[in-house]
């Protein structure tokens, strides 16, 4: 099979630029116009005055789960790895997912909207009646959350820088590489600008109208990354003469990425643990309090497994063909500083570089930025509410400020948070974003049995709750250390250095394991709950 060269000298159009820069300013304007709603008091501004109908959750939600892991991730991952990706996300993440959306997020819900929570740690403090462990847990899933945030930014930036390459030669000019060839982001709008663009735009709506503008922002994002990444996969495949031809030349050029071969079955079966993450994000906890009433949460538990299959099963092909195509010599991607191909521009480049028309490139483009973006918002309000809620009006009591004041302060965290993401995700920049995803999933999943047993076993105390967090940290940031910070830059095709994997599996594993057992064992160790404590979370039902 013949493949079309697909890097010849031209004249770049600017146009893709321009469709992206339009898109931002819709999102903008909506964003800002969904804050006329708002209705001026911290719970609106929390919570949406637990306002929010099915539609609206269920995008919102989806949207918000739909990240830059998930668009530049799952195919810089499959170009990597292959196609058996999608089984190692996308399929566990699917079936669990909606599980944890039907035995966690509704009955979370139901108690939030009985005592009036707004975050997972006043939940927390409450069950186990223990501040301590309250003054644990904000620190820490801010410390992972953040991680998230970073996630999203960097992708766009890593989108962007292909999808720019050439329009402003003079003005971002970059070094040769070493083999002195021009390199393939010369001219591209620089990571520096596009974070400070995303994060603005972001930041903008959120200030203004909290978790609603972030519900209604969420909703149009999703609309526009499913309908473009389902037209990005026809264009790219039409391009490369049909899926057919496309999946043959990767048999031909990297035959490994057409099958589960580079990764092992207790490797594979191991990433179940990463989904659980989704019942312990603080941010996916904000958006279950929105919702009306319980019936709200059908649609999202149906629906959500489908809307999964849509977007990833496209990111993940592609990133497969585009994995072949380098193979082939006719895809360029740059170096990392290790010198291997950076996979997070690879859903980019080929975007770029297969699908000639500007205008298209440009609406695609836009469709990607929608997908890292829908998470973005629903992150930062999180963390300015936590802040709010957990520390400020926790130390000089909530009586102590008037409404507008809250959100203020929220506000004002916002900020700050927005200012330290931005920071780090230019240091970061040469990190794979998948990789990261997956430790921060990590951490949120194995803290799951924690939600788990305070929902369902009266026994757990309060001992073993604070047991439990303590062992997971620990236990975390002992492998954390010796994958990401210990060990030597990454290899092309394969997935971890082979020191960290342990009978073939997943840290996850492990780390769950430790938070199950502590969690367990002192809690049997220790003194029962109160029965007034466990009446208080578990009614008798008449």
């Amino acid at each position: 099979m013949t493949m079309p060269l697909l890097l010849a000298d031209a004249d770049v159009s600017r146009l893709p630029l321009w469709v992206i820069l339009g898109y931002l300013a819709l999102l903008l304007l909506l964003g800002t116009f969904s804050a006329t709603f708002f209705r001026g008091t911290s719970k609106d501004y929390f919570v949406a005055s637990r306002s929010i109908g099915p539609f609206l959750l269920l995008m919102s939600v989806f949207g918000t789960t739909m990240t830059g892991f998930a668009l530049v991730g799952s195919s810089a991952k499959s170009f990597e790895l292959g196609i058996g990706v999608y089984g190692l996300m996308a399929s566990w993440s699917g079936l669990i997912h909606s599980a944890i959306f039907f035995i966690i997020g509704i009955k979370l819900w139901a108690i939030g909207k009985r005592y009036g929570y707004v975050t997972q740690v006043q939940f927390f403090r409450d069950r186990f009646d223990s501040p301590v462990l309250g003054w644990m847990l904000f620190p820490i899933l801010v410390a992972l959350v953040i991680p998230y945030l970073l996630v999203g930014v960097i992708a766009a930036c890593k989108t962007m820088q292909p999808v720019t390459a050439g329009m402003f030669p003079d003005l971002f000019p970059m070094d040769p590489l070493p083999n002195g060839k021009q390199h393939p982001f010369h001219g591209s709008v620089p990571p520096w600008l596009t974070a400070l663009i995303v994060c603005f735009v972001v930041l903008c709506y959120v200030l203004f109208g909290g978790v609603r503008s972030a519900a209604w922002a969420n909703t149009f994002q999703t609309i526009v990354f499913m309908i473009t990444g389902i037209t990005a996969f026809y264009l790219i495949s039409k391009a490369l003469g049909g899926p057919a031809a496309a999946s043959e030349m990767v048999l031909k050029e990297s035959p490994g990425n057409a099958d589960r071969s580079l990764m092992g079955k207790a490797y594979f079966f191991s990433y179940f643990v990463i989904p659980l993450s989704v019942g312990m994000f603080p941010h996916l906890f904000q958006h279950w309090m929105t919702a009306k009433k319980a019936k709200t949460f059908r649609a999202t538990v149906v629906l959500h497994p489908l809307f999964m299959m849509l977007v990833w099963v496209p990111c993940v092909i592609v990133g497969m063909w585009a994995a072949g195509l380098y193979a082939a010599g006719e895809l360029r991607i740059p170096p990392t500083a290790a010198g291997t191909p950076n996979a997070n521009a690879a859903l980019g480049a080929i975007v770029r570089e297969l699908v000639q028309n500007p205008l298209v490139t440009g609406i695609l483009t836009a469709g990607i930025l929608a997908a890292i973006m829908s998470s973005l918002d629903s992150q930062f309000v999180c963390l300015g509410t936590m802040f709010t809620n957990d520390v400020v009006a926790r130390v000089a009591g909530k009586d102590r400020f008037s409404d507008k004041q809250l959100i203020w302060l929220a506000r004002g965290f916002v900020l700050v948070i927005v200012a330290v993401s931005y920071v780090l995700s230019l240091m970061l920049l040469e990190t794979n974003v998948f990789d990261l995803g997956v430790w921060c999933f990590t951490g949120f999943g194995c803290l799951f049995p924690l939600v788990f047993a305070a929902l369902y076993w009266k026994r757990a105390t309060r001992a073993g709750a604070i047991a439990c967090v303590v062992c997971t940290v620990v236990t975390w940031s002992l492998f954390f250390w010796d994958d990401i910070i210990n060990s030597g830059p990454p290899v092309f095709g394969q997935e971890t250095p082979a020191k960290y994997l342990v009978a073939g599996m997943m840290p996850a594993i492990f780390i769950f394991a430790a938070s199950v057992i502590s969690l367990v064992g002192v809690s049997l160790a220790t003194q029962p709950p109160t029965a007034s404590a466990v009446a208080k979370f578990f009614p008798e039902k008449r």
